[in-house]
């Protein structure tokens, strides 16, 4: 992966992150988010892929798919953390 290629993944999951935490409620860092949203676009790729669904190409696009894939994310992450405690 180029070095252009790289930062516009870091920061396309950065966006995702952070819009993932304003939606869930669940703010975890802006590291943990920028992983979180660049986990969520494997996510979303994958589960609207599954249906064949899309949310449209281009930045936006990329960004709303990203973000619906870490609000998947935060969300499952916050019943396995209720049920392991």
């Amino acid at each position: 992966m180029e070095a252009q290629g790289l930062i516009m993944t870091i920061l396309t999951g950065a966006i995702a992150g952070w819009l993932a935490g304003l939606i869930m409620g669940k703010g975890m860092g802006f590291i943990i988010n920028v992983l979180i949203g660049i986990a969520g676009a494997f996510v979303g790729y994958y589960l609207f892929g599954l249906i064949g669904f899309s949310l449209g190409s281009g930045l936006l696009g990329t960004i709303m798919t990203a973000t619906a894939g870490a609000v998947v994310l935060l969300f499952t992450a916050g019943i396995l953390r209720k049920s392991l405690s």
